[in-house]
């Protein structure tokens, strides 16, 4: 196969089909009445505010559920959903939550779960006593009272035990796992009871039965978050709104993926790490960034025809309609570090059989859509990679300017295959690094765009969006002129990540208009 017919194979289909534009905003950013954003009515407005103002493409953060930091590149699960996602007021809709129940949740320390319990004990009910249920009532089950459900019961019971069927092959476990967890008061699986941690079958048996409503529990939070969720794409999609995705390439240790397969993991008869992940010294950081998720064995989970990762991707094409892959570069080698070291500064490049993998991925999902997070230190292997199977790569605005005419991120030497960023969730708001800058830096920027008349942050967005590059994403407080203390994440930091809110009335008119502006005078508009 040439290079012009292998180009014409993969990523082809939408949205990487034509030339649009999008915007950086993670599902917790938006407003609304509790802690974070939610799949519920705010998410909708931010649909419809995106169409309006020309847009067609909304990428957020990884969705699943996180570790106390907050951080979504630390998930329980490569394929769960947050729960602290999940719209209350659709509980109440359905008439298993009152509206008072949610204000009387929230002053409880554990307020979202609280309400989703509230709402589990109505539906619980009623699907077990659902004629068309596989699961026998429990005699533990309290009688608990509960108001009249206005919903037909019946489909909602059977929509539940097809997403139980439908979803076992990651369900079973990740509720078993949560059950547990919290039976041991949330510590990670590596510190449970020998039997549990090394997944003895009669443990894991008693296990089930013993926590079985508990589990059920834990299955009906995905219920709701993925019924949440696809009703939210599909009026995304309905208006023109593709969503994009991100999937970090490693695992948190403490995960129901790490407990219930250790066999894919480097992990020592113990379920310890000998090595960890992370990257080395880079722009980020001049001690690298040691992120301690435990690598693959990769030779194992080739033998098994990548099934590990084909089911990893299965879930993600159902919530996404493009998906970044981040870290990209660990498709080809990864970063080793020695599990004692305190920095990532010493270690080694391992060889992945990225190659199989993408062939096998595309193989069986040929209209998958995926693009490359391939920042850092990216080598020519790492970009034969891409090339082979046509990903877009990265390009940040941001990084572009360090003197050199040979910089990759420059306009001038941007690629059409290419996704361009002013920044990411990773670096300040535009506006924020301008006024960082020394008056040398700031000099060669109003030089490169000729001494411009407007102020900069708002060239540096004109430029991203007149770029050649396919898609073009501006992050939300780019596009709304944010400054310091907007900042969504530092890395290498632990503290005071991924907080950032905004509200409705910073978002004004002439932003919308602006945006619309840019859109259709650099031909982004579908």
């Amino acid at each position: 196969m040439t290079k012009t017919e292998t180009l014409n194979c993969y990523n082809q289909s939408a949205p990487l089909d034509q030339r649009r534009a999008g915007v950086l905003l993670h599902l917790t950013s938006l407003p609304g009445p509790y802690g974070n954003g939610v799949i519920g009515e705010d998410a909708y407005r931010f649909v419809d505010f995106l169409k309006d103002a020309g847009f067609s493409v909304w990428q957020t953060l990884p969705l699943g559920p996180t570790h106390g930091d907050g951080s979504p590149y630390q998930s329980l699960s490569v394929h769960a959903g947050n729960p602290q996602l999940i719209d209350l007021q659709w509980l109440v809709d359905r008439g298993w939550l009152a509206e008072h129940d949610i204000n009387h949740c929230f002053t409880d320390v554990f307020g979202r779960s609280k309400c989703i319990s509230i709402a589990f004990s109505a539906f619980r009910r009623q699907f077990e006593e659902s004629h068309d249920n596989k699961l026998h009532k429990s005699k533990c089950l309290e009688e608990l009272d509960s108001d009249e459900i206005s919903l037909d019961e019946q489909t909602e019971c059977h929509d539940f035990q097809n997403f139980i069927q439908k979803q076992a092959f990651w369900l079973e476990d990740y509720a078993l796992y949560c059950a547990l967890k919290k039976e041991h008061q949330q510590k990670s699986w590596m510190e449970w009871p020998e039997a549990l941690k090394n997944r003895e079958k009669n443990a894991l048996a008693e296990a089930r039965d013993q926590f079985r409503n508990s589990i059920l529990f834990y299955q009906f939070e995905q219920y709701l978050f993925f019924s949440q969720w696809l009703s939210l794409k599909e009026y995304a999609n309905n208006h023109g709104i593709h969503l994009f995705g991100d999937l970090p390439i490693f695992v948190a240790h403490d995960s129901a993926d790490v407990w219930a397969q250790r066999q894919f993991f480097k992990l020592d008869e113990n379920g310890q790490s000998d090595v960890v992940a992370g990257v080395p010294p880079d722009y980020f950081s001049e001690t690298g960034q040691r992120w301690g998720n435990p690598h693959y064995q990769w030779d194992k989970i080739e033998s098994t025809q990548f099934s590990w990762w084909v089911e990893r991707i299965k879930t993600q094409q159902e919530l996404f309609d493009l998906i970044r892959i981040d870290h990209f570069r660990g498709f080809e080698s990864s970063w080793e570090i020695p599990a004692d070291e305190e920095t990532a500064i010493n270690g080694q490049w391992v060889k992945s059989p990225g190659e199989n993998l993408l062939e096998t991925l595309y193989q069986t999902y040929p209209n998958l859509a995926l693009v490359a997070e391939d920042l850092g230190i990216i080598t020519e292997e790492v970009n034969e990679l891409r090339e082979q199977y046509n990903l877009p790569g990265m390009k940040i605005m941001q990084f572009a300017f360090s003197g050199e005419s040979s910089n990759p991120y420059l306009p001038h030497n941007h690629q059409l295959n290419s996704v361009v960023y002013t920044g990411t969730h990773d670096n300040d708001t535009t506006l924020s690094w301008l006024e960082s800058l020394n008056e040398d830096e700031k000099h060669y920027i109003q030089q490169y765009f000729s001494f411009p008349y407007e102020p900069l942050n708002q060239v540096l967005m004109n430029i991203t969006m007149a770029s050649v590059a396919k898609l073009a994403i501006l992050p939300m407080q780019d596009l709304m002129n944010f400054g310091v203390g907007h900042r969504m994440n530092t890395p290498g930091t632990t503290e005071g990540n991924w907080q950032w809110r905004f509200s409705w009335e910073q978002l004004k008119e002439e932003t919308k208009m602006l945006a619309r502006h840019m859109n259709t005078l650099y031909g982004r508009i579908v």
